[in-house]
């Protein structure tokens, strides 16, 4: 106990020591603007661990061992503060309040704005944030991060496409995507674009951002700013990842005994099958001897491999006062989940700006890509309904072609030797070259030549053991070509002046848009040698055919804007543009798109000062008209086709009759009104910022393919009719949720609502049941019966009122009338979500950096090519699904039987639709950057590792499948790990 003692007191006294030998600063900090004081400061002595922070009345004490170091005071929403002690043992600190975001400089069409005076609803995402998600296209590493931007994968297949909807879908015909402006281009292929390369991306979604690109803007804009050189010292940034894919998940179809069970029972059915003495009379010898052997296959197993996605990159910026240039290469290779696809991109960038004078400058942002694109036709359609008896090769392990000595022919057939290629080739040269004026003070004059050269050649190859050909007796070769000019003139005036308290700004755009295009189709069957694959098709056995196409359309347009700014609180945008489309008929080729917005900035007003709630604060307000001719070139006009004709028996000559679509004379423009209603603001001294916008669109005047009666003698016409509406709310939240020393937690959540919904069609309120579009609906929607169940035992005499009888698939009589037909099919649910949002934290702690990103798609519904796939004959594989018997009751799917055809099974479809909604960890990624100090000695100014797993876990009703697929068991979506390297030196 005296040990203890003596202990405590040596301790105490070594610990009284140490503190005698440090000094004590105190101190208060508040609010250089309003006096107030700011609690929880962070307050750290330079070069050392030892930190405080402020009291509740901005009140600090902190230990140093001298008065001569130097104390930084760091704290969210204001500006770093570092003062020199200097023996002075009693601070006084005043702190800044930083408006580095408000005052961030963001792209909108034609121009620059910053942040503070934006008065459209504008989404602005920088290079950083876009390249946390290692990916090929740009789109998909900001999915869910955009709010009203919806954002899913199309496929698996390697190089899959983006689908990419701003504030829901508008037409209903017509492409819905949006307009991307690449360096002040249109340019339709974001997938080409490194995302390496970009500066920065803004979304432009209501219609006043959007109204200056007029008719092209309906459907929102997307502008990609890529980076450029720097006056300075060259530096050079390398960035490379290796991942690896594998499939996200499949559901497995039956195994050999599942499928075995399901035949005798649909044979029991029917009375032909009562015991496994029977077999011989419902298999084949091949299939009897399997089901002894017990000798099955799964095909996918045997198609679905690991993928590998690879990227290197490298970039160099450089210049000097007058001339800056940005180069760039990258190579990026991805192969798919199943042989013969593959996909590799290669592309070069290069960005000129050169200063000739002090009013003249001139510049060059230019991109070449080449894609060399292996593509295979997707296997697992015959793997998951060949009979999974017996096994794709023999005893001595020789390839068999058709399975069980059946029709159907073996799902590896494309992977052998000289049976398949689909391989396209493709290269795009895209170069905008600009000449600016600046003669007098704040005018600027700027002409833009923008030009996209796109070649594509695909060629593909089938032969006559392929599956394509399987039914077929001859190989098939099919060469296909492709051309695209695009040409963009654009001349802007910009003229910018502040007088006193006001500010203005005036934009003047006149530009000439033209895209032609132009393709062959090559085609013939019984190639003479398999080695000469897509290439000789004259030297063809048979089936020689032959077409070409070309389309041409232009756009001239002219436009103005102006922006007025009072005292930097009351913000003023007007514009106005007129667009003229070859497109449409004479007399409705032009037509004029006006838009206004307007501002309040009420954080910025005097009595705003005395509170403490608001950090910023700003209502904002728009309308605006935009069109659409998303049509077609020639839709206006007849065409003629030719068709075969013969006067007697040995003469035959030409004839022509009008095309199946008659052409219209009346064709205008489809137009979208919008009014926007925004709120920015933040909260506690920054830490929380908000931006909530609610918008409302109607779409009138639909480019709508019209069905007419075959009494016309044509089938279709496009006209204008019908009506659609948009509406919905989008919220985007930013958190600081830690900010202390070494480690800060930031987060990102984005909520979008959207209703979309037919108003009028063809007929005013009729629906077109024949196209599924609904009044009251969104465009997309699943319409049919509605499954109750499968009718039991006990309910054979209600069955049978209806024609039915146990085990087969009970619907819902809705009208009540006592008899099931068409009148009792209703809308099931739609395709498009009610609500998504993303949830986006960055963590860094010293020099670690953790990215965690969840994303959801609540509300929508698919079409399950999986819960569809039940063949109640057995004719083919099924899925493993629970199935009625009389034994074994279930609500799950019908009894089998063999006298009825799938299709011939009554209500069948009702088994596909199934609820997609689905939350999944998009992203999660760790990266640690190498100490500065490490770097110096080899000459790199940063270094930074990090290991990322995209699309790890999906959480939806749908077992063993991604919804965002969308319910297609093709090319099934993946997983991926990832290993990358960042340097920059």
């Amino acid at each position: 106990m005296k040990k203890l003692l003596m202990f405590c007191w040596l301790l105490l006294c070594t610990v009284s020591w140490a503190f005698a030998q440090t000094q004590i600063v105190k101190g208060k900090v508040t609010d250089a603007t309003t006096g107030e004081p700011l609690v929880m400061v962070s307050v750290q002595l330079k070069g050392t661990t030892t930190g405080t922070q402020t009291d509740a009345s901005g009140n600090f004490s902190i230990h140093v061992p001298n008065l001569q170091g130097v104390l930084t005071f760091t704290y969210m929403g204001y500006e770093a503060l570092t003062r020199n002690i200097d023996g002075n043992t009693s601070q006084s600190i005043a702190m800044t309040k930083d408006n580095k975001q408000l005052d961030e400089v963001v792209v909108i069409g034609y121009g620059e704005v910053k942040k503070r005076d934006l008065t459209g609803s504008v989404v602005s995402v920088k290079g950083a944030e876009l390249k946390k998600v290692p990916t090929t296209n740009v789109m998909e590493s900001v999915q869910g991060k955009l709010p009203g931007v919806d954002i899913t994968k199309s496929s698996g297949a390697s190089g899959a496409k983006i689908n990419v909807t701003v504030r829901g879908n508008r037409s209903i015909r017509a492409d819905n995507g949006p307009l991307y402006i690449v360096d002040g281009v249109q340019y339709q292929n974001i997938q080409d674009i490194n995302p390496g390369d970009i500066q920065s991306m803004e979304v432009l979604k209501d219609a006043s951002s959007t109204a200056i690109y007029g008719s092209r803007g309906a459907n929102g804009v997307i502008i990609v700013s890529t980076r450029k050189g720097a006056t300075g010292k060259p530096k050079v940034n390398l960035n490379t990842y290796v991942g690896s894919n594998e499939v996200a998940s499949y559901p497995s179809m039956m195994t050999g005994p599942q499928y075995v069970t399901l035949k005798r029972e649909a044979y029991h059915t029917t009375g032909r099958w009562n015991s496994e003495a029977d077999d011989a009379l419902i298999f084949n010898a091949a299939e009897v001897n399997a089901i002894k052997n017990n000798l099955w296959t799964n095909y996918a197993d045997l198609l679905i491999h690991k993928g590998l996605q690879q990227d290197y990159q490298v970039g160099v910026t450089g210049g000097s006062d007058k001339t800056k240039v940005y180069f760039s290469l990258d190579y990026f290779d991805e192969k798919g989940l199943f042989k013969l696809d593959r996909t590799r991109r290669y592309s070069a960038r290069l960005n000129i700006d050169q200063t000739i004078s002090n009013i003249l400058k001139v510049g060059m942002q230019s991109q070449l890509t080449y894609y060399d694109q292996d593509a295979r036709r997707d296997p697992l359609n015959q793997a998951n309904k060949i009979v999974p008896l017996n096994g794709p090769y023999d005893a001595n392990s020789n390839f068999v072609l058709f399975p069980n000595n059946g029709s159907a022919i073996n799902p590896l057939a494309d992977e052998q030797p000289n049976i398949y290629q689909n391989n396209s080739r493709i290269t795009r040269t895209f170069i905008n070259a600009y000449v600016e004026l600046t003669p007098l003070k704040g005018l600027s004059l700027r002409s833009n030549l923008g030009v996209t050269l796109d070649n594509a050649r695909q060629g593909i190859f089938a032969a006559k053991n392929s599956i394509d050909r399987s039914t077929a007796s001859t190989s098939r070769s099919q060469y296909n070509t492709g051309a695209q000019r695009y040409l963009s003139w654009e001349n802007v005036a910009n003229y910018s002046r502040q007088f006193g308290q006001h500010t203005i700004g005036i934009t003047g755009v006149a530009s000439l848009l033209s895209d032609q295009r132009d393709s062959s189709f090559l085609q013939g069957e019984g190639q003479l040698l398999p080695s000469q694959l897509y290439y000789a098709i004259a030297n063809s056995v048979s089936g020689i055919a032959v077409r070409t196409n070309y389309l041409s359309s232009k756009l001239i347009s002219f436009t103005g804007r102006v922006n007025y700014n009072y005292r930097g609180k009351y913000l003023l945008s007007l514009t106005g543009r007129s667009d003229g489309s070859s497109k449409l008929a004479p007399g409705n080729k032009w037509a004029f798109f006006p838009s206004a917005a307007a501002a309040w900035r009420i954080g910025d007003e005097a009595f705003m000062k005395a509170q403490n709630v608001f950090s910023d604060l700003k209502i904002r307000a728009s309308y605006g008209i935009a069109g659409n001719d998303a049509v077609s070139p020639y839709s206006t006009a007849s065409y003629l086709s030719k068709i075969p004709f013969s006067y007697d028996d040995t003469n035959a000559a030409l004839a022509y009759a009008i095309g199946s679509q008659i052409g219209n004379k009346n064709l205008k423009w489809e137009l979208s009104a919008t009014t926007d209603v925004g709120l920015d603001f933040s909260v506690l001294n920054g830490r929380v910022g908000a931006t909530i916008d609610y918008y409302d669109t109607h779409t009138k005047d639909l480019l709508l393919q019209r069905t007419l009666p075959s009494s016309s003698g044509v089938t279709t016409v496009i006209q204008n009719i019908g009506k659609t509406r948009n509406r919905g709310i989008e919220i985007a939240l930013n958190t600081t949720n830690i900010s202390s020393g070494k480690l800060t937690w930031t987060s990102n959540i984005v909520f979008s609502k959207n209703k979309e919904e037919i108003v009028a069609l063809a007929d005013a309120n009729t629906n077109d049941v024949a196209n599924g579009w609904f009044i009251g609906y969104p465009v997309k929607v699943y319409y049919d019966y509605q499954k109750l169940g499968i009718w039991q035992t006990d309910e054979a005499t209600e069955a049978a009122k209806f024609g039915y009888k146990p085990g087969t698939i009970k619907v819902k009589d809705l009208n009540g009338d006592g008899a099931l037909n068409t009148q009792d099919r209703k809308v099931l649910g739609k395709q498009v979500p009610t609500w998504s949002g993303g949830f986006n934290n960055d963590i860094r702690y010293a020099n670690f950096d953790l990215n965690i990103y969840v994303f959801a798609r609540i509300g929508q519904y698919i079409y399950s090519e999986y819960a569809n796939k039940f063949d109640p004959q057995g004719l083919e594989n099924s899925a493993p699904l629970d199935y009625w018997t009389p034994e074994h009751a279930t609500n799950e799917n019908p009894r089998p039987n063999a006298s009825v055809s799938k299709d011939g099974t009554p209500f069948i479809k009702t088994l596909g639709y199934k609820d997609g909604s689905f939350v999944k960890i998009r992203n999660i990624s760790l990266g640690y950057t190498l100490p500065a100090g490490a770097l110096r000695t080899v000459h790199l100014s940063n270094v930074r590792v990090y290991v990322t797993g995209k699309n790890l876990f999906t959480f939806s009703k749908v077992k063993d499948y991604d919804p965002e697929r969308g319910g297609d068991l093709s090319n099934p979506l993946t997983k991926m790990y990832v290993a990358g390297l960042n340097v920059e030196f």
